[in-house]
């Protein structure tokens, strides 16, 4: 058996919630893996799984509705523990026998939340304190199933026509591991929610929290032998983190038959080339095979202003790339297998994994493959966030510079000239870019930021430049702050720092005039425009 199949795990049933992913981070701060599933997911995969405990997430939908997302009653049965948030506890009230019903107010926002008795689940949140969490339902439980009882209630949104939310806030069966929470642990709103999650995860399903990047590494290399055999692999690298960390993980396995493959496709950052190719050749000692495709990729890309549609090209042409440089690797019969940085949310938001939600966008390293490919994918980090791929670069050797840099997507420049992409466009964009960065380094915040960069709108404006109106293009700068991009807030930049960048950007870019700031979260909006 592999270390994989041993490995005990925490099961996330996804039934639509936006904070499941952070339900994941939560759990694996505690250095226990877990992984999120639909809400599908039988007993019987459940247990082939090996899980140790399952977590029902939160969702939009009322278990009162037509066609709700249930679980499969079995998983009741399993004997592993279960922890219902929100939609979870309400599911597991109702499918077991009790009642729920429409709320007359809905509680959103912050509740002051008190345990009743000891509980295990919150040991070490502050005994009898009341502590603030964060609640956000329309339905409440009017009566619990046979033998379940309550462990803890809320009252900061008690009210004459909502006794029965705060009665309820968390639910415990007498006897066996099945538990309910209203509030959402997993939000930083929560106050102590990071320990009663442990407390889940370590004392009631007993985790042993070994799971850590030193393990998952050489795991994922075990792996890789395993899948890979005597074969030969070609990776594709971008430039960006995930590439990077994912070829030295992969060369790690398999040596000298990792051949990587870089592609100047033309939508890189300004200098993006020359810093891989000494990063790699200098530091990593990797052999790096360098194509030009730039004039191909414009070609592919004339005339599309569709963001998926130029996410669908940009990876079927990478294939093809990849498949023509594949044959002539190793000598006769070429390479079998293509290496790909795709990480959990990747995955996540590309790939409907939950029953209700629907599909944000098209990954280039997941939606964007043709469905006629020859090589067989290796993703070796597909299970982890950003900032775990980060600490197993640097545990893999992975220069800091490249493991420090901030996130770019797979097909590069193309998403962030929104419109047509044009070679014109693209040195805009590019120029605008490098002055951002160059003063965020300046100032000492680029360490700071989780990601910065620049969008090419496909607006012009109207200015005046050397006492002539102008009629020119506007750039958007946009800086967040996140831990692994499943939300994130806009960056408070100092407003000095900004009058710098937009003054130099507008006299320095030719053809622009005009420079805004985007100052939305995740959510509403996604990270990056396209």
């Amino acid at each position: 058996m592999t270390r994989a199949a041993q490995r005990s795990r925490i099961l996330i049933l996804d039934f639509g919630s936006q904070y499941t992913q952070l339900i994941a981070r939560r759990i694996r701060e505690q250095r226990v893996y877990c992984e999120i599933h639909p809400p599908t997911l039988t007993a019987r995969e459940a247990r082939a799984l090996g899980a140790a405990g399952l977590v029902l997430s939160g969702g939009p939908a009322s278990v009162l509705d037509a066609g709700a997302p249930q679980a499969d009653a079995a998983l009741f049965e399993l004997g592993v523990p279960v922890l219902g948030v929100c939609y979870g506890l309400q599911l597991m009230a109702h499918q077991l026998g009790g009642q729920v019903e429409r709320a007359a107010r809905h509680e959103y926002g912050r509740a002051q939340f008190e345990a009743v008795g000891a509980h295990p689940l919150f040991a070490g949140v502050g005994g009898s304190a009341k502590l603030s969490v964060w609640m956000s339902h329309g339905d409440r439980v009017l009566r619990l199933p046979k033998d379940f009882e309550a462990i803890g209630h809320s009252t900061g949104a008690k009210t004459a026509t909502n006794e029965g939310a705060a009665e309820f806030a968390a639910i415990a069966h007498r006897e066996r591991p099945l538990l309910g929470l209203q509030f959402h642990p997993e939000v930083a709103h929560s106050e102590g929610g990071a320990q009663i999650l442990r407390n889940f995860a370590r004392e009631i399903c007993g985790c042993e929290g070994d799971w850590t990047v030193e393990a998952f590494v050489a795991e994922a290399v075990e792996k890789v032998r395993e899948q890979v055999g005597e074969g030969r692999a070609v990776c594709g690298l971008s430039g960006g983190v995930d590439s990077s960390v994912a070829a030295a993980l992969v060369h790690r396995a398999m040596g000298e038959r990792l051949h990587c493959i870089f592609v100047d496709n033309g939508l890189l950052r300004a200098g993006e080339r020359a810093e891989v190719q000494r990063a790699f050749g200098e530091h990593l000692g990797i052999p790096l095979h360098t194509v030009d495709a730039a004039e191909r990729f414009l070609q592919a890309l004339r005339g599309v202003v569709d963001p998926e549609q130029k996410r669908r090209i940009i990876g079927h042409l990478f294939i093809e790339i990849f498949e023509e440089q594949a044959q002539q690797i190793g000598g006769a019969g070429g390479a079998d297998f293509l290496v790909q940085g795709t990480l959990y949310p990747d995955v996540i938001e590309s790939i409907p994994v939950r029953g209700p939600s629907a599909t944000i966008k098209t990954h280039h390293n997941v939606g964007g493959l043709p469905e006629r490919m020859r090589l067989a994918l290796v993703e070796p980090l597909r299970e982890l966030f950003k900032d775990e791929v980060r600490a197993a670069g640097r545990l893999l050797g992975v220069p800091e510079a490249i493991v420090s840099r901030h996130p770019f997507p797979g097909p590069g420049l193309a998403v962030r000239v929104l419109g047509e992409v044009t070679a014109e466009r693209l040195e805009m964009l590019r120029g605008a870019d490098a002055i951002l960065i160059e003063e965020l380094r300046r100032a000492g915040l680029y360490a700071e930021i989780w990601q910065a960069f620049a969008v090419l709108l496909p607006v012009g404006s109207v200015g005046v430049m050397g006492d002539a109106r102008s009629y020119e293009s506007c750039v958007a700068l946009r800086c967040v702050q996140s831990v692994d991009a499943m939300t994130a807030d806009w960056s408070r930049l100092p407003a000095d720092l900004l009058e710098l960048v937009s003054s130099r950007i507008t006299n320095e870019v030719p053809g622009v005039n005009r420079v805004v700031y985007d100052i939305t979260s995740k959510p509403p909006a996604t990270i990056e425009w396209e």
